[in-house]
């Protein structure tokens, strides 16, 4: 039997976490397949964590009585006909002006979105990586420990990833402190001596899940992802089909049961 479609709804209702487990499944493997959809998918998610965070000072703030439903009535009632108009106008105008200044907002690095996740990632893996003498500094023969230690200060549950199947092992990994708190980073390296550098932390919105997408800062690159809260990238100095996969298996591994 054919699936139907993905659409336009599918993507928004994606976005918003308000689809049937089984739909955000075909959803999620049709942007695995469709990179440039994934893009577009991956801004709407962003866009909305920064207006949620954007807003959240003023959401349980009570409604003015002037945007209070019965009221309007009530008003509308004693007022001319002709002032609704400009009453309209003046609300449009005055949209406009907050859609602005809301979109200027937008339109801003979100104070903890993948973006900044991503610098943080490319800045860990340039101090780090390059380093022969202490890269890590707890090694990978005390993985279990790290990882219990990462998820108390991270308030959040880690998980160790294995790359063993990809050829890469793990060498250990550090907590590393970023603007929006503190961040687990895993090191791994291949037979060749090539590094990878795995980051993750919690995202200020615990629900978000956003699908991979390509990241590049100078001459590291990698993806960034978001899921149930926490946000992933796996960066190195690699080309993008090689980084890829690994990226996809980290995933896999890191999915909540």
């Amino acid at each position: 039997m054919n699936q139907r479609p993905i659409t336009e709804d599918d993507l928004h209702a994606y976005v918003d976490q308000a689809l049937e487990p089984e739909r955000r499944a075909a959803v999620a493997s049709y942007l695995d397949n469709h990179p440039d959809v994934a893009g577009r998918v991956a801004a709407f998610a962003t866009q909305r964590e920064q207006l949620r965070g954007a807003l959240a000072s003023i959401v349980d703030e009570p409604l003015p009585a002037e945007l209070n439903l019965s009221h309007i009535i009530e008003g509308r009632k004693r007022r001319p006909r002709w002032a609704g108009g400009m009453v309209a106008a003046m609300l449009l105008i005055g949209l406009g002006g907050l859609g602005g200044w809301t979109m200027h907002g937008l339109l801003q690095d979100g104070s903890n979105g993948l973006s900044s996740l991503a610098q943080e990632a490319a800045y860990s893996y340039s101090v780090f990586a390059p380093d022969h003498v202490r890269p890590v500094e707890i090694k990978a023969s005390n993985s279990a420990e790290f990882a219990q230690w990462a998820t108390t200060r991270l308030k959040q549950p880690v998980k160790v990833p294995d790359l063993s199947a990809s050829g890469y092992r793990l060498m250990g990994g550090r907590l590393v402190p970023t603007s929006h708190g503190p961040a687990a980073m895993f090191m791994y390296d291949d037979d060749r001596g090539n590094r990878l550098v795995v980051l993750t932390r919690p995202m200020s919105n615990r629900d978000l899940a956003t699908p991979m997408m390509p990241q590049s800062t100078g001459d590291v690159a990698g993806f960034v992802w978001a899921e149930a809260g926490m946000g992933y990238t796996l960066v190195g100095q690699l080309p993008g089909d090689t980084l890829k996969p690994i990226a996809n298996e980290i995933r896999k591994q890191a999915r909540p049961i």
